[in-house]
């Protein structure tokens, strides 16, 4: 019989490939991108290209789809044009750096030296959009549903990790369920205030 925790980064990819259309929808729709980081959308687009990239060499096929979409939607998302007004000389600085350190990295230390960048890079990824949705007053153009999905998918490589023994994984998945619950709680917090 399988192992049935053997098909947990199949769940972890169908909670990845839509998560970001609810913040997409949201902004799109509404026009508000208030708490909505321009660069955590921008980085979550260059890491997961990286990512793209790490799955090719380490002949993962399994994770080119959820990376492309992650790919091509955090890009979407960041060129909208209620969150396009959020971007920023500086933070347009701060994507050409991070590029150039994914590409050194890989250049100097191959696939391994840029899949152990890569996990770390999930705090620098998702720290804009922790900064931004806690120093918005009203962060009334957070998605719950995006927040909700990436808490799940990360969870699931939280659960694989530990199945696997990696650490990586583990550190991943870990790092993502608490910024997706200091997201959920920052707009169940708007949500009590504004009903009150």
């Amino acid at each position: 019989m399988a192992d049935p925790l053997g098909y947990v980064p199949v769940a972890a990819a169908a909670l990845a490939i839509p998560q970001f259309l609810p913040q997409i929808i949201k902004v799109r729709t509404t026009g508000d991108a208030a708490g909505v980081s321009w660069l955590w959308a921008a980085l979550t687009s260059i890491n997961n290209a990286a990512w793209f990239g790490y799955f090719v060499l380490s002949r993962l096929w399994g994770g080119l789809i959820p990376a492309l979409s992650a790919v091509l939607l955090a890009a979407a998302l960041a060129m909208l044009p209620a969150c396009r007004r959020a971007a920023t000389r500086k933070a347009g600085v701060l994507i050409t750096v991070w590029s150039a350190v994914l590409i050194t990295a890989f250049v100097v230390a191959g696939r391994i030296g840029l899949g152990t960048l890569l996990t770390a890079a999930f705090a620098i990824q998702v720290a804009p959009s922790i900064w931004t949705a806690y120093r918005t007053a009203h962060p009334t153009g957070i998605s719950r549903g995006t927040w909700l999905l990436i808490g799940g998918e990360l969870s699931c490589w939280a659960i694989y990790g530990v199945h696997e023994s990696d650490p990586r994984l583990m550190t991943l998945g870990t790092l993502g369920v608490v910024a997706s619950i200091l997201m959920l709680a920052r707009t169940g917090r708007r949500r009590a205030s504004a009903s009150s």
